[in-house]
């Protein structure tokens, strides 16, 4: 398979493997719950009865009083009281296999590639830190909603786009599949590409 590059008449080969697969949605679905589910914090706990201070004695005796019996005052039916079925701090991490995060990855990319989303550059880089430049840039390519995949961390193109809502850099060891869903279209160099293909075949 061959991709085009932007801006150039030639072509890259790449491997029908990593990017020519069918679309697996039910794949995709299970690997993005999978990371989005893995990013909670799960930190939420509240206290039943037993973990409220207080409560040691009776309100007050169980006759007579004309009031409905008490044993203590941090019972769930007080507003004091703790929670009947009180939260506790958990993990919401979900098994993904290896395998099958490489094909969901794989899929994906394959999918990009049809919708003429994915961008294949040479270089990607920038003389200044300045969001000016990397807008100018983009402009030329006629794209205003990208992640932006680069070999290696450059600081330039990161400074630059931290200042966009709808632009994000990525070295290409950090991409992950709600990025690659999240923008409208995906500017990966070849090197990238490269290193990207390696750990999908």
């Amino acid at each position: 398979m061959q991709l085009q590059l932007h801006g150039a008449g030639s072509a890259v080969d790449v491997s029908d493997e990593a990017f020519a697969r069918e679309f697996n949605e039910p794949l995709i679905h299970q690997v993005v719950t999978a990371y989005m589910a893995a990013g909670r914090r799960g930190t939420k706990a509240q206290k039943d009865r037993s973990q409220v201070r207080g409560g040691g004695a009776k309100p007050w005796r169980q006759k007579g009083t004309g009031r409905a019996r008490a044993g203590t005052i941090r019972s769930p039916l007080w507003r004091t009281g703790g929670r009947t079925f009180a939260a506790r701090p958990r993990s919401f991490k979900q098994k993904v296999n290896r395998k099958m995060y490489r094909g969901a990855m794989a899929s994906l990319l394959s999918e990009l590639i049809r919708q003429d989303r994915l961008i294949l550059v040479e270089s990607f880089t920038l003389d200044a830190p300045k969001t000016k430049g990397l807008v100018g840039r983009l402009n030329e390519m006629e794209i205003n909603d990208a992640l932006i995949v680069l070999e290696a961390f450059d600081e330039n193109v990161y400074l630059a786009s931290r200042n966009l809502s709808q632009v994000a850099m990525l070295e290409v060891s950090a991409v992950d599949p709600v990025s690659l869903l999240r923008f409208e279209k995906v500017v990966m160099t070849v090197a990238a590409l490269r290193r990207l293909e390696e750990k999908l075949v």
